[in-house]
């Protein structure tokens, strides 16, 4: 069997988020004064954490997000970000550069409600959904053939040390799950994964794994939580486990859904 962990976390607020307005992936808007306040709670609440690899958008504000996780880190602070284009935003097309509001009137001119309206040049669901399936496959890939390549782990990130430090900041709560109290019998982590993405991203990869894969959520969540947006900087924490050989859909547990208690002392722009 092979596991990893996967911690996806949102961008920091932009002025254009405050505002409600689309940003999409035309308007590469950066983070406001709050939005790296929030990046910089989001890196000290992870700073223990050991991830062996991280991903980011390729857009302004979540490059910045990760820069300001990255600096507060005791073991990632020097860790080349790999910058990708699949984890970018939902393309909103006309929309974008315009107020939610009239988005929302978009929608209901064509007799439609969001998010399921797509504006004129944007990405349909099914398209966003299959750009986070095809990021979620080439990670599995990745990791399979880097945990075939290195049977045993080196000592510099062993896997015990992975699961441990992830387990110290995602304690049993109310959106969390007993994933890492495991039988003595399973294996340790391969990998620890961090991206950094955006909200209509996160939440249409919660709806792949929850449809597709079948992953198991905390009983407590509703499910309007598994469908609201995720807040700037939430974090959601899955685990995959791959059976022997790496072949088929793995299992996917999920321990929080945008967890966002490292939020509380952040203060807002006025």
């Amino acid at each position: 069997m092979t596991r990893f962990a996967l911690t996806v976390v949102r961008h920091g607020e932009t002025r254009l988020n405050k505002e409600k307005i689309i940003q999409g992936q035309g308007i590469d808007e950066p983070l406001s004064e709050t939005g790296f306040k929030q990046a910089a709670a989001a890196g000290i609440f992870l700073k223990d954490v050991k991830f062996t690899h991280v991903f980011s958008s390729d857009l302004l504000r979540t490059k910045q997000t990760m820069h300001g996780i990255l600096e507060k880190s005791k073991f990632c602070r020097d860790m080349t970000v790999k910058y990708d284009s699949r984890l970018r935003e939902r393309k909103y097309g006309a929309a974008e550069g315009r107020p939610l509001s009239e988005l929302r009137a978009m929608a209901k001119a064509a007799g439609q409600e969001c998010p399921a309206f797509t504006p004129p040049g944007g990405e349909t669901l099914d398209q966003l959904k299959m750009r986070g399936k095809d990021f979620f496959e080439f990670l599995c890939q990745l990791i399979l053939k880097e945990a075939g390549q290195n049977e045993e782990v080196s000592q510099e990130a062993p896997s015990s040390f992975l699961e441990s430090s992830l387990a110290e900041i995602f304690p049993l709560g109310k959106n969390c799950a007993s994933t890492f109290h495991s039988d003595s019998g399973t294996p340790g982590l391969a990998a620890s994964v961090l991206v950094v993405s955006h909200g209509a991203y996160m939440r249409s990869l919660l709806d792949y794994f929850l449809t597709d894969l079948k992953c198991s959520f905390p009983a407590t969540l509703s499910r309007s939580e598994l469908t609201s947006v995720s807040p700037n900087t939430g974090m959601t924490v899955f685990i995959l486990n791959f059976e022997k050989g790496g072949k088929g859909k793995p299992t996917a547990q999920c321990v929080c859904v945008n967890l966002q208690g490292h939020l509380a002392g952040v203060s807002k722009t006025p």
